[in-house]
């Protein structure tokens, strides 16, 4: 798999959607890349429903974490989106992930 990150963003403005697809690796570095992306497909339209797909991406685990806390939130971190936009965010994600390089370690 290539390490280097790739995204995509599909927008359905009729239907109020808005998919962001990531390949490749993420990481706890790397993830600013796609909260950027992701707010400004949120600032596309009010109400957006945004899908990160992650599905194809080997994803570090506290990477992984941290998506799925803005999805709870329903915020983009405050370092990326100080207005603290309301971010509908749903995570699609397989199983494949990376772990944490302390887990890699001990294995």
């Amino acid at each position: 798999m290539n390490s280097k990150l790739n995204i995509v963003v599909r927008v359905d403005l009729d239907h109020a959607k808005a998919q962001v697809i990531a390949k490749g690796h993420i990481t706890i570095h790397s993830i600013n890349a796609i909260y950027v992306v992701a707010k400004r497909a949120n600032s596309i339209k009010g109400g957006l429903d945004l899908e990160l797909d992650i599905s194809h991406a080997l994803v570090d685990d506290e990477a992984l974490e941290m998506l799925r806390a803005a999805s709870e939130t329903r915020h983009l971190p405050a370092k990326i989106d100080p207005e603290q936009a309301p971010c509908t965010i749903s995570v699609l994600a397989e199983r494949r992930h990376r772990p944490a390089p302390a887990a890699r370690l001990a294995a």
